[in-house]
């Protein structure tokens, strides 16, 4: 599973008009976090898709990318989880990039809602996009200031 992370001081999530998710942290920043979940992740063994959650979990919450090498669980600051499969789009060949490492939806969606359960059980504020809608995700960046994690 890979992530992107962006430092932002807003973040939301609209789905037909309507806001599903937002973060609004100008003082402390907050992270909006791009989650995709591979076909490899889902056809791992049960531990070790839940060490791979887990090390997805603790590197959002702890990873120090916000302002004073701060982490999220550090300033108490929120994340905006949002599924992206197509983080897993293959472009090395042709125009149309190529979908087929990215996990089938009915198999990604458990696995992002464990992920979002782990960093709520830490004590983080988090809101979420709606899997699999088509969605409108706005972001302020701060820094810009923007990682991949791979786990």
């Amino acid at each position: 599973m890979r992530a992107v992370l962006t430092r932002v001081s807003h973040a939301s999530v609209t789905v037909n008009g309507e806001v599903v998710g937002e973060i609004d942290c100008p003082d402390t920043g907050g992270i909006l976090a791009l989650i995709g979940i591979s076909r490899i992740d889902t056809e791992s063994s049960d531990s070790e898709l839940e060490a791979a959650i887990e090390k997805m979990a603790r590197k959002i919450a702890e990873l120090r990318i916000l302002e004073g090498e701060r982490s999220v669980e550090e300033a108490g600051a929120p994340v905006l989880v949002v599924s992206q499969f197509t983080l897993y789009g293959k472009t090395a060949k042709g125009r149309r990039p190529s979908w087929s490492d990215a996990a089938p939806g009915e198999k990604a969606e458990p696995v992002i809602e464990r992920i979002t359960a782990k960093l709520l059980s830490r004590g983080l504020h988090v809101e979420t996009g709606k899997f699999g809608a088509m969605m409108g995700v706005s972001s302020v960046n701060q820094g810009p200031f923007t990682v991949l994690v791979e786990a």
